[in-house]
């Protein structure tokens, strides 16, 4: 369960059960606006927010009846395997019932609500009733080696058949004894299988160092081949640890990922404490990291001081490898991460436009970044994080900090409006991190972090939605902003879409000082399309005041136009087709003329039965 959950109390009778879970968990507590007196955050709709939370990852714990949060989740349900917990607990914390996420925490989750109420877990998962534990969800530090025959294992067991062990036991649960299951318990690389479970206990940290720009596969193999001469199954590895100017090699980056743990990285000086216990200390890699080693000192600093160096360095061309073995599984990780900067454009306000990978990249951050607005916006996803506002105008004051923040570990989130990479701050991250020292760039350790875009719903394809098709056909966007473009390159970029006849979104069409390059755009449309060509202006999109409306060309006017309105201007082919509701604007691609141009081609073709002379 990696996020924490989110206690939802939805009325006044059950508020005070819900403040006793927060307290047990250490969680906040998002309380119904109007029904709920205390809260760390608060929401207006239990479905629409037991929704986003959902979409986001985190697990939900509510003080309601079952049906307001499955209601609230149906939509989304789709794979039980990656699926947050979801409990609901009745209002006297009577009973938690755990709906949904069963083997990734959920029933456990449950126990300890129902530990901290003094009520029942009204677990169902037929493993945990029958057996007292779920074999595909082992303890912390334990890795499964084939999850994939959990549920076969399962089976067996609620047919009839009992467990051997080989090795010690890892679950509190009694289970039977009988020949029909294995549960291995084991550092070695053992298989498992449909009758055999194979845990490994994660006591292993693999320490790396390479050159500049390694070769990944030859990083990959030499880990393969130090794990097999050492008998160490990849499961039993709980991280793989450098020095942090390594953060960003792809050899030791790939890695970590192809094992599927943590990459955990020291400065120089936390790696140089451990020189001590060091095989192969070395001046000559002190001279150049300020460390006595990098391998073999990041693996025993990750393990801890009881730690013992299983394998010593070993060295390819490039690369280079140690394992340190902790005493018992390593359950919380030392250094620090690599440092994250997800940069995230959360559309036009509204929770329903905000993509789930957006949510989820939110609700892991540590720290939002961003125009005060737009993280207004995020509601009570936001809650209980760290914020950093910005202004208007601080753009690139709000890259730095948020790249600076990422680089001491940290999982940041820049929160932007529509999209991030379109006229929002997804370019202006890449040219600080493209910008050498002279240039004012950004810190080395900054130039190390993650970097993660997730597509956002922009302000152009919401307003053509709410229009209808406009963008049915070739079109481009324009930003009538003069502060970072020349008004020249506008005004030529506005007389190559014209004369393209393109579709055309205008972004940042007024503010308070420029009024006049919308009435210039329009007179140059003018020359090249219709004086009745369809416009839209669409001002605040997706939120309570969303204003949308229709102009001819001839008729726009830019007192009716400000900084939160897009302008969306047809082409020639532009249309607006009236329906009940209202006109719908849309622009043609030519399908018509293609139907049209088969049935004539049908009517002359002699072998066609209803052709025609």
């Amino acid at each position: 369960m990696a996020l924490t959950p989110v206690i939802l109390a939805l009325s006044k009778s059950g508020e005070a059960t819900a403040h006793v879970i927060a307290d047990a968990l250490g969680c906040a507590v998002h309380g119904r606006e109007g029904r709920v007196d205390h809260a760390d955050a608060f929401f207006a709709n239990a479905l629409d927010h037991a929704r986003d939370l959902f979409a986001a990852g985190v697990p939900i714990i509510g003080v309601c009846a079952s049906g307001i949060l499955i209601r609230g989740v149906a939509s989304l349900l789709n794979d039980k395997t990656s699926e947050p917990p979801v409990l609901s607990v009745s209002d006297d914390g009577q009973v938690v019932v755990p709906l949904l996420g069963g083997h990734r925490g959920a029933n456990r989750l449950a126990r300890q609500v129902a530990d901290a109420l003094g009520g029942v877990a009204a677990v169902t998962t037929a493993g945990d009733v029958a057996l007292g534990v779920a074999l595909d969800e082992p303890p912390a530090g334990y890795r499964l080696q084939n999850p994939q025959d959990a549920k076969a294992v399962m089976a067996a067991l609620l047919s009839g058949g009992g467990v051997t062990w080989e090795g010690a036991p890892i679950f509190d649960a009694e289970l039977p004894v009988g020949p029909e299951v294995t549960l291995t318990v084991t550092d070695a690389p053992e298989a498992g299988s449909d009758a055999r479970l194979v845990y490994h206990p994660q006591r292993f940290t693999l320490g790396l160092g390479c050159a500049r720009n390694a070769d990944v596969e030859e990083m990959w193999q030499h880990v393969q081949r130090v794990l097999a001469e050492s008998g160490i199954a990849a499961g039993a590895i709980a991280c793989v640890a450098s020095i942090d100017l390594k953060a960003d090699e792809p050899a030791i980056i790939e890695t970590a990922k192809r094992l599927g743990v943590p990459l955990r990285v020291f400065t120089a000086g936390e790696l140089d404490a451990e020189t001590p216990r060091l095989a192969n200390p070395s001046d000559v890699v002190k001279a150049e990291v300020g460390t006595h080693g990098v391998c073999e000192a990041a693996a025993l600093a990750a393990a801890g001081s009881d730690a013992v160096l299983q394998v010593e360095k070993t060295k390819t061309a490039t690369t280079t490898c140690a394992l340190a073995l902790a005493p018992q599984p390593i359950t919380e990780l030392r250094g620090r991460a690599r440092g994250r900067l997800s940069v995230v454009g959360i559309g036009p306000g509204q929770a329903a436009w905000r993509t789930p990978e957006v949510s989820r990249m939110i609700a892991e951050a540590e720290e939002l970044v961003g125009y005060g607005l737009y993280i207004d916006l995020l509601g009570s996803l936001a809650a209980g994080k760290t914020r950093s506002d910005f202004p208007l105008g601080g753009e690139e004051a709000r890259c730095r900090y948020a790249l600076e923040q990422a680089a001491q570990g940290k999982n940041v989130a820049l929160v932007c409006s529509g999209d991030a990479g379109i006229y929002a701050m997804g370019a202006l991250v890449f040219e600080l991190l493209d910008r050498g020292p002279d240039a004012e760039g950004v810190s080395d350790a900054a130039r190390r972090v993650e970097v993660v875009c997730s597509p956002g719903v922009s302000a152009l394809q919401g307003a053509a939605a709410r229009a209808g098709a406009p963008l049915g056909h070739d079109f481009c966007t324009i930003s009538l902003s003069d502060l970072l473009t020349p008004r020249d390159d506008i005004l030529r970029r506005l007389q190559a879409a014209a004369e393209g006849d393109f579709v055309i979104a205008f972004y940042n069409p007024v503010s308070k000082t420029r009024r006049t390059l919308l009435a210039e755009a329009r007179d140059i449309l003018l020359r090249h399309r219709p004086a009745d060509t369809p416009v839209m202006l669409a001002t605040n999109l997706g939120r309570p005041t969303e204003h949308v409306r229709y102009r001819r060309l001839d008729e726009l006017q830019v007192d009716e136009v400000d900084m939160l309105t897009v302008v969306l201007v047809g082409s020639s082919n532009t249309r607006l087709a009236q329906l009940g509701e209202g006109p719908r604007m849309f622009t043609p691609r030519g399908y018509a003329r293609k139907i049209d141009g088969d049935l004539t081609a049908k009517r002359h073709d002699p072998y066609m039965p209803e052709a025609t002379s």
